[in-house]
């Protein structure tokens, strides 16, 4: 469904003319790029195939900027509604579609910033030992690379605080849209948009950021010797392997097939005939 959504967005000009579609999109492709990139270290992993050292630290660099990038995106969309419902007069002045391209390449800077760094300093300090890179999987990867100098462990938990902080931010701005619009009637009915709106963000947060809690949780447990190195690596591949792919499952349910013009664009795909106006 994902491939879909994106084609009806990129071919539509009324549709990606829109900040929210571009949004959108650009969440929608982080996803696929990483859904691509993680099934294909699965499939290496499964036939046991050894990468060499530069292809795997590639493959986990992409990774880890799509894996972000989807994660700032739904952030962006986040604040985008915030700003749209509560500047709707000067919403089109405060976000124009040139406004928003540059965001998104923001996004995407963002997004391979905080990894480069973190690899920067793995291969400075050297944690990149080639018994670790001989099975080429991001959680067994992280758990041994967590065991490994300060520094590493420094720009983990400064990851940590850094997309905590975004969180903070998010839950601060829904804050202030319920409280701001609790007096206009919009939440008295459960089955009103407004509350199946503010469930789907939440329900999309919660899959996106609840991973990284449980994730960083292990890692304090496993790091203290509080638990296992075989229990973490279970753990660990829970995460990644179930909890990281929910949000990026539903995302397209819950935000691309809810919009009207994505769905019945999609409708006259699949019925193969335009759709025409009625009077």
């Amino acid at each position: 469904i994902i491939p879909t959504i994106l084609f009806v967005i990129f071919s539509r000009f009324s549709i990606r003319q829109e900040t929210r579609y571009m949004l959108l999109g650009n969440a929608l492709l982080s996803d696929l790029i990483y859904l691509l990139f993680y099934t294909l270290s699965a499939a290496l992993n499964a036939a046991h195939v050894h990468l060499p050292e530069e292809a795997c630290v590639l493959l986990l660099f992409l990774l880890a900027v799509a894996y972000s990038g989807g994660l700032f995106t739904a952030a962006a969309i986040i604040l985008d509604t915030y700003i749209a419902i509560l500047f709707p007069l000067r919403y089109i002045a405060i976000l124009p579609p040139s406004r928003t391209k540059k965001i998104i390449v923001l996004l995407w800077m963002c997004s391979a910033a905080f990894p480069g760094i973190f690899f920067l300093v793995l291969s400075s300090t050297h944690s990149f030992a080639s018994c670790v890179l001989e099975m080429c999987s991001v959680p067994v990867i992280l758990i041994l690379t967590l065991n490994g100098t300060d520094a590493v462990k420094l720009c983990f938990w400064l990851s940590t605080v850094v997309i905590f902080l975004c969180l903070s931010l998010i839950f601060c701005c829904y804050a202030i849209l319920y409280f701001k619009t609790k007096q206009s009637g919009i939440w008295e009915s459960i089955c009103s948009r407004a509350s199946v709106t503010f469930l789907m963000h939440n329900t999309v947060l919660f899959f996106y950021f609840f991973p990284l809690l449980a994730l960083f949780v292990e890692s304090f447990l496993r790091i203290n010797s509080v638990i296992r190195l075989q229990t973490g690596i279970w753990v660990s591949l829970t995460v990644f392997n179930v909890l990281m792919i929910l949000p990026k499952v539903l995302f397209p349910f819950l935000y691309g097939l809810r919009y009207r013009e994505i769905s019945a664009s999609l409708k006259s795909i699949v019925r193969n005939k335009h759709l025409h106006l009625v009077s």
